[in-house]
């Protein structure tokens, strides 16, 4: 099953894994940003696990079955895979397990009070706040699926025959789990149904592939509820996987906070150097988020956007400082130093080297045209990257819209009627248009 972190309003989907990573561990250790729609899912949960105690039975309950169950679910339940935006945990073992060890009707109410049981440890080490709880609780509508489809259609021993019982439970399970998932998630954070999915298919894929396991496991464990630790082992391997796991997200984390560090740390050079072109950079930077969310960029590539925007003019600290304030047009040797900024800039983010020599290579090309008469190569339409077409738009309207020391700004209007006339010959078509709707113009 996954379990999601209910996120700040102002989250946007196209966030890096990084950046959602880090607010998900810092989530869970705050008090819910909503409580109405989490307790009234919470209180219906609770209504119907306890209501469904009282159908009528199919099978005595065991209270081995019982103990084991809870048990087994309540260690599976500590094994946590991280991923943006929440975790996986490999209960689907000890659940399908479950379908027959318990009475179905009792189903909602064992995973329920195991969940809680799991949690239990943060709630002593004061990790997690109480409130959180419901949480758990809401996370429990999953098993209310399996359990009436098995109520309905297969309260029996398990067997191969049911196969096709067993897939509508499955289906049951992951419907409910996402329909629950989303009426938490939806009032704090601004997502579609469809990118939920997106965000929780890893999960459920481990739940189907998982699922037959516990099938297997079903059928030694029925008449033998003991059976069921033979998970156990399995569930120590799922937790050494998942702490290895942890350990390169928190690598990978350290990572990108020096990668940004070094970013911000070079956008100060910029500006101690120059403080046109350091706070020049810094308003390119909202702009190319803004149109780089346009285009749906992936995490990864948003991610090189924002240096890249922060950084385009990183080689200027290389130009003499004359030609930078110069007040008029600059000559021709001025000129062909000037043009040298992007290579430079490329050449010092490449002794950086990861990620901001990635970069680099998106930097050189920042001042490429559309038509190829730009500089350095001459390069020309989908030749030159799309992230540093889009700084180029970017970077544009910027300069045109701010005093420089040889001119005054720029009206809005007059800036926007520039980018449409530019469109085609300076600029990407698609890159202008999305820009001027992205600011009103």
């Amino acid at each position: 099953m996954t379990t999601l972190s209910p996120a700040r309003s102002d989250a946007s989907p196209l966030e890096s894994d990084d950046a959602l990573i880090e607010f998900g561990r810092a989530q869970r250790s705050r008090q819910l940003a909503r409580w109405d729609w989490t307790g009234l899912l919470a209180a219906l949960f609770a209504a119907v696990a306890i209501a469904a105690v009282f159908l009528p039975s199919h099978r005595s309950l065991s209270l081995t079955a019982l103990g084991v169950s809870v048990a087994c679910y309540a260690v599976a339940s500590r094994v946590q895979f991280e991923f943006a935006g929440g975790y996986v945990i490999p209960t689907q073992v000890v659940f399908v397990a479950m379908w027959f060890l318990l009475p179905p009707r009792t189903l909602p109410l064992v995973v329920c009070c195991s969940l809680l049981l799991g949690a239990a440890p943060e709630l002593v080490r004061r990790r997690m706040p109480l409130e959180r709880l419901a949480l758990n609780v809401v996370a429990s509508w999953h098993s209310v699926g399996p359990a009436a489809v098995l109520f309905l259609l297969a309260a029996r021993p398990p067997a191969w025959r049911d196969a096709p019982i067993y897939a509508a439970a499955l289906a049951a399970q992951l419907g409910l789990d996402l329909t629950a998932a989303y009426l938490v998630t939806r009032p704090v954070i601004r997502i579609r149904l469809v990118d939920q999915v997106r965000a929780v298919a890893p999960a459920y894929a481990v739940d189907v592939l998982l699922a037959p396991l516990g099938l297997l496991v079903a059928f030694p464990a029925y008449d033998r509820p003991w059976a069921l630790l033979l998970v156990l082992p399995v569930l120590a391997l799922f937790a050494t996987f998942a702490r290895e796991r942890q350990r390169r997200i928190d690598n990978a984390l350290e990572l990108s906070t020096a990668y940004r560090g070094t970013a911000m740390l070079l956008g100060d050079v910029i500006e101690a150097d120059d403080a046109y072109t350091g706070s020049h950079s810094r308003d390119v930077v909202d702009l190319v988020l803004a149109v780089s969310d346009r285009f749906g960029l992936v995490p990864h590539d948003r991610r090189r956007a924002e240096f890249a925007a922060l950084l385009h003019d990183i080689g200027k600290v290389k130009v003499p400082a004359p030609i930078i304030n110069k007040p008029g047009p600059l000559d021709a040797a001025e000129w062909k130093l000037m043009k040298t900024h992007t290579i430079v800039g490329e050449q010092m983010l490449e002794q950086i080297g990861g990620l901001l020599g990635d970069v680099g290579r998106i930097v050189r090309s920042c001042h490429e045209r559309w038509d190829g008469s730009g500089y350095p190569d001459g390069l020309a339409g989908d030749r030159i990257p799309l992230i540093a077409r889009i700084v180029c738009a970017c970077d544009a309207w910027s300069a045109m819209t701010t005093d420089r020391p040889y001119r005054k700004a720029r009206s809005r209007a007059d800036a926007a009627a520039e980018l449409r006339a530019s469109a085609g010959t300076h600029f990407d078509p698609a890159v202008v248009e999305t820009l001027v709707d992205v600011l009103d113009v």
